[in-house]
């Protein structure tokens, strides 16, 4: 979910008559991109049976949307400020069904990833123009509501990706199988981009400067860079070439930032503010954010493997054991805002802490199964509390964050946040699915138990980083 802060004052316009309209229709292409995180999840299995798709290339699959998609997010909200988001918008979504076309049409697994790697791309161009747009439609408490809405969706389809991915490559509609998780995309988008031609009105920042598009290439190489040697490192060996490439990655994403901090006088909208990351609230709460997408992507990648390879599990029923963790989300998120205003830190420590503890209850639960039938009773308990868990942490998040950031820096705060959320996922597939599939010829379950502690380890990891956030966020105005 993408975050946004500190919105623009009123600017004594009229609301745009047709404001909630436009937003429904917004918030139907942003909840493609949602949905597309995770649905694809619980089809990996297929896939691979029917691509004959080696491990690097189902984590590739992950990985390849997430990339795609933190590789182009900062600079496509900076262009649609610039140039006009209701434009971007229609495109973004254009492209984001044919690129969900390129997917379930895949006949090798290199078309798939690339196809996925597109479909990133194109979601990274349509959702910032979703979060401008409300910016600029709504005002006062509207705008609460719309962003209200928005997390609302954003939660719901975290929520039932995985049910959904598995409904629909059990389902076999016309044949499909798992091309079904992309294809259902094709006749959405289509409905989306006419209703967002009739409804959704143009906006754009007049004030907004010239997109770093140089620093962003150097950004997308940066990324590709770190993940690529972690996916292919394990079946080529660890060569030199994939050290090097991790260095490199490293060194570009170091030298990126420099150069920025040193910029003086006009030039473009710098893609990673150093004003920003010299706060530690905001350094600290981004390294949160990454380690929290890193466990919890590679987690459901991994263990929508183990539900189907190891405990034959359908699809369907692989998607239905996350259920328990849905729950506990549900039943945690609605308080934790009011929680966080309160309490601060504590709530967001204990969610990451309820999130290692609830992993850690399911590694126990695979590893005291040996190779038998575990079952979803014996892992539900522990799915819950790391569902509730979830909803301490990531709910209240953006805003003990980001309400220590100055608001002419919110745009540029909220790309990076979001950015970190889409790169450690990616990190995720690629570390955790690669510990996983290293694993798998002692066993499934074999696998499972080494990945876990790596899960685990990545939520303790915030817990501790929780405690250098701010003991309590700052609450600001709707309209500050």
């Amino acid at each position: 979910m993408s975050a946004t802060l500190a919105p623009p004052p009123h600017t004594g316009v009229p609301p745009h008559p047709r404001r909630w309209a436009a937003a429904v229709v917004m918030m139907i292409g942003a909840l493609m991109d949602l949905l597309d995180t995770t649905i694809v999840n619980v089809a990996i299995p297929s896939i691979g049976r029917d691509l004959h798709a080696s491990t690097g290339d189902l984590q590739w699959t992950v990985s390849a949307y997430l990339l795609g998609f933190a590789a182009a997010l900062i600079v496509s909200g900076h262009l649609g400020d610039r140039f006009g988001r209701r434009a971007l918008f229609l495109t973004g979504i254009a492209g984001f069904g044919l690129a969900s076309l390129a997917c379930g049409l895949a006949r090798t697994p290199g078309q798939l990833i690339a196809a996925r790697a597109v479909q990133g791309l194109l979601a990274a161009v349509l959702v910032p123009q979703v979060i401008g747009s409300f910016r600029t439609l709504f005002q006062g408490k509207e705008r609460g509501a719309a962003f209200g809405m928005y997390g609302a969706v954003a939660g719901f389809a975290s929520a039932i990706g995985l049910l959904l991915g598995g409904l629909l490559t059990d389902a076999d509609l016309f044949g499909w199988g798992w091309r079904s998780v992309f294809l259902v995309n094709v006749p959405v988008a289509a409905a989306t981009l006419v209703a967002g031609a009739l409804l959704v009105p143009a906006t754009k920042e007049r004030s907004a400067g010239r997109p770093d598009l140089l620093g962003s290439l150097v950004l997308a190489a940066a990324l590709v860079a770190i993940v690529l040697p972690l996916v292919q490192g394990r079946q080529n060996g660890w060569p030199l070439w994939g050290w090097i490439c991790l260095a490199a990655g490293a060194l570009a994403l170091a030298g990126l930032a420099v150069l920025e901090a040193r910029r003086r006088g006009a030039g473009p909208v710098p893609l990673l503010p150093s004003r920003a990351f010299r706060l530690p609230a905001f350094s600290v709460g981004v390294l949160v954010q990454l380690l929290f997408s890193l466990g919890m992507q590679g987690f459901f990648l991994v263990f929508a493997v183990w539900l189907q390879a190891g405990q034959d599990y359908t699809p369907m029923q692989a998607g239905m054991v996350t259920v328990a963790f849905s729950a506990g989300s549900f039943l945690t998120a609605p308080a934790a805002d009011t929680l966080a205003v309160r309490y601060g830190r504590l709530v967001l420590g204990a969610g990451a802490l309820l999130m290692a503890a609830g992993f850690a209850w399911v590694g126990a639960a695979v590893a005291g199964s040996a190779d038998a039938h575990t079952g979803a009773w014996p892992l539900a308990p522990g799915l819950f509390v790391a569902g509730a868990g979830l909803g301490f942490l990531v709910v209240p998040l953006v805003n003990v964050v980001l309400s220590a950031v100055p608001a002419d820096l919110a745009g540029g705060a909220s790309g990076i946040f979001s950015t970190a959320q889409q790169f450690g996922g990616a990190l995720g597939a690629a570390l955790i699915g690669t510990v996983f599939f290293g694993h798998t010829q002692d066993g499934p379950t074999q696998a499972l138990g080494a990945a876990m502690p790596w899960v685990t380890g990545g939520f303790i990891g915030c817990a501790i980083l929780c405690a250098l956030l701010p003991r309590a966020a700052t609450s600001r105005p709707t309209d500050a």
